[in-house]
């Protein structure tokens, strides 16, 4: 495969679209944890905002600067976790995680399955970050820490 064929994988339509006309974007009035993640090599910034009913996630919501893989990852994290408990949320964003590191999908739900897109991943090391860049944020906010880096 060329590395324009592998250039054009990495940034699939469905990606695209999720990083042009996201869902669950902008900072909501009122929220109960929040973090900012940094990734300084490349400029992606991520700020998440959560609300919490009881021990599960009511809403999370983003605002995402920087390349349509982070933009895209942030999108469908706050898609995803409305719901979950925080380690149910941790495992999911452990799981993207995996999906970009190995390439190797899961199809047992329908939240693995939409993680699928950023298989392709694996084969840009560097983009990894990207990727998991929102997850960690989440993580951070759940734990009560304010800031986050890639680094």
């Amino acid at each position: 495969m060329s590395d324009s064929a592998d250039i054009a994988d990495l940034y699939s339509k469905t990606l695209r679209e999720l990083a042009r006309d996201p869902a669950h974007k902008g900072r909501p009035e009122t929220f109960d944890a929040t973090a900012r993640g940094d990734n300084p090599m490349c400029g992606d910034r991520v700020d998440i905002y959560v609300s919490l009913d009881g021990p599960r996630i009511r809403q999370a919501r983003h605002v995402a600067r920087g390349c349509e893989i982070c933009q895209a990852s942030a999108a469908l994290m706050a898609e995803l976790v409305p719901g979950l408990t925080q380690a149910e949320a941790h495992a999911l964003g452990r799981r993207a995680g995996e999906v970009a590191k190995t390439g190797l999908g899961d199809e047992t739900t329908e939240g693995l399955r939409r993680l699928s897109i950023f298989s392709v991943v694996h084969k840009f090391p560097s983009r990894v970050k990207c990727v998991t860049l929102a997850w960690n944020a989440l993580d951070a906010a759940l734990s009560g820490v304010k800031e986050t880096s890639s680094e």
